[in-house]
């Protein structure tokens, strides 16, 4: 589990299909294999260290969900650990389970922010509400507003220095996870569906059958 503040922009070193390696400092510290790491917001498990980076396997799943596969040497990526029990959450819970991926619409410099509009498939765009959470390559941002196709979300000067957010572009590729709350409450108030131990074990909440 994950809470959305990007610990440091790492540097994508290697590239190909099914597998990345990055150059990265901080997010090293305490970290071994096994262990699992947020990736542009892509919960992904660390296959290799070296001095002054990682490696992880990315799998069939995540290649088809994320914008993992349009990465390149030299690409840079927000860096996350997971979060301890004990810590604060500064953001949301952010499981690193990316939905699907939007693209940027545009970008529209202000005084002191930036508000970027990003335009999301079907299945993120109903779980999107004004004021709520969103995960956005793996950065936990509030929705400052939302139509039917798309969503906008306010960029500080903090985010904009410290992620990756903040060299997007209209046009750019971004991976998209909804807060989990909300699908907590679909699942609740449908009938139909209730929630059920396969919506447990695809949230990893228990393992899978």
């Amino acid at each position: 589990m994950f809470s959305g503040i990007v610990e440091e922009i790492g540097t994508v070193a290697r590239a190909r299909p099914g597998h990345l390696a990055v150059q990265a400092r901080q997010v090293l510290e305490g970290t071994s294999l096994g262990d699992s790491l947020n990736v542009n917001g892509a919960c992904l498990t660390v296959s290799a260290l070296a001095p002054g980076g990682f490696s992880v396997d990315i799998m069939e799943e995540t290649a088809g969900r994320t914008s993992l596969g349009a990465l390149r040497p030299g690409s840079k990526v927000n860096l996350e650990r997971a979060v301890k029990a004990e810590g604060r959450l500064g953001g949301h819970l952010v499981q690193g389970h990316v939905d699907a991926t939007g693209k940027v619409a545009s970008a529209t410099p202000r005084a002191r922010s930036r508000l970027l509009r990003i335009a999301g498939p079907p299945e993120v765009m109903r779980y999107v509400v004004e004021k709520g959470f969103i995960a956005v390559d793996g950065v936990s941002l509030t929705v400052v507003g939302r139509d039917a196709r798309s969503f906008t979300v306010s960029l500080v000067g903090f985010t904009l220095e410290h992620t990756t957010l903040g060299q997007r572009r209209p046009g750019d590729g971004v991976n998209l996870e909804a807060d989990i709350m909300a699908k907590y409450v679909e699942q609740y108030t449908n009938p139909q569906k209730g929630l059920t131990y396969d919506f447990l074990a695809q949230h990893g909440f228990a393992a899978r059958r």
